[in-house]
């Protein structure tokens, strides 16, 4: 096995140690590794493969981690998790039980009953359709049509 197999093999085992952490950190030492791996393959002697990994490692955690972490953010940190209960927003309903001014009521939409206040805070009599809002916990918020 020659010495350009061996960084890649390094590399290949960075990029499965990434897969079970977070962070894209590992990974861009496997990047360095490649770095080093096309200079071991051009006959390049061990202090410039080693100078060619830090330098790739250092690269990639400068140029490509950055771009990476922005993408996985835009994933995982949303402050809302989108749940079923999203898919009731800006739906019809129909008030079940009259919503006070300033209080509480009921309201049934696709066969579910569900406690409810008007935005305003105004009455909202039985039978009268609202859109739903949005929503806090199990209360929703609707609005008179």
């Amino acid at each position: 096995m020659t010495i350009w197999q061996i960084w890649l093999l390094v590399a290949a085992a960075f990029v499965v140690i990434e897969i079970f952490t977070a962070g894209f950190a590992v990974a861009c030492f496997s990047v360095g590794c490649v770095c080093g791996a096309i200079i071991a393959a051009c006959d390049g002697s061990l202090t410039w493969q080693i100078v060619a990994f830090a330098i790739g490692t250092f690269l990639a955690f400068v140029f490509i981690r950055p771009f990476v972490m922005k993408y996985i953010d835009k994933k995982t940190n949303d402050d809302h998790v989108k749940t079923n209960m999203d898919n009731i927003i800006g739906k019809t309903a129909v008030v079940t039980e009259r919503i006070e001014e300033n209080g509480y009521g009921r309201v049934k939409i696709d066969g579910d009953d569900w406690k409810a206040q008007t935005t305003d805070g105004t009455l909202a009599e039985v039978g009268e359709k609202v859109k739903i809002e949005s929503f806090e916990s199990i209360i929703l918020t609707v609005k008179k049509l």
